[in-house]
């Protein structure tokens, strides 16, 4: 009976030990796994909360290094535009002026041509009529030299 009574003594003993476990030992140790257990998910999450912080400031780099490309890319498409609208303008300034030396001259040597034109019918009309008086031994009355001078003119 002795074996009886020790076997009953220690599953009494055992049983009080694991009732003070459950009681005293195991809600601590249970309340410390929940508790790192929870530190540890919000760890995860922190963790995937920062991966997709990372992947979206990527994003938006991204997206504002696109945007300054194409700002730049703007800007230089402008100013290629803007030189070579100042180059067709200054090129057009410069057609314009040598037209206008062109015109003025032109318009100058037509003058002076004109000028000795006259120059030279009025000479050779002296000459004409200097000459006609020697020929004729005579001289020509102011109507007649007039009408005459007239006459040469129109012929020349």
């Amino acid at each position: 009976m002795n074996l009886n009574l020790t076997l009953i003594g220690q599953l009494i003993a055992f049983t009080i030990f694991v009732v003070f476990c459950m009681k005293y030992v195991w809600p601590p140790i249970s309340i410390a796994l929940a508790d790192r257990q929870k530190k540890i998910a919000e760890g995860l999450d922190a963790a995937a909360k920062a991966a997709r912080d990372l992947e979206n400031a990527k994003a938006q780099i991204d997206k504002e290094l696109n945007e300054a490309r194409s700002q730049v890319t703007e800007l230089l498409e402008q100013a290629n535009k803007r030189s070579s609208q100042i180059v067709e303008e200054a090129q057009e300034k410069a057609r314009l002026e040598a037209e206008k030396i062109m015109t003025s001259a032109q318009a100058q040597i037509a003058q002076d041509a004109a000028q000795a034109r006259e120059s030279l019918r009025a000479d050779v009309a002296k000459l004409a009529v200097a000459g006609a008086e020697k020929v004729l031994g005579a001289s020509v009355d102011q109507a007649t030299h007039k009408k005459l001078l007239a006459q040469l003119a129109k012929e020349l």
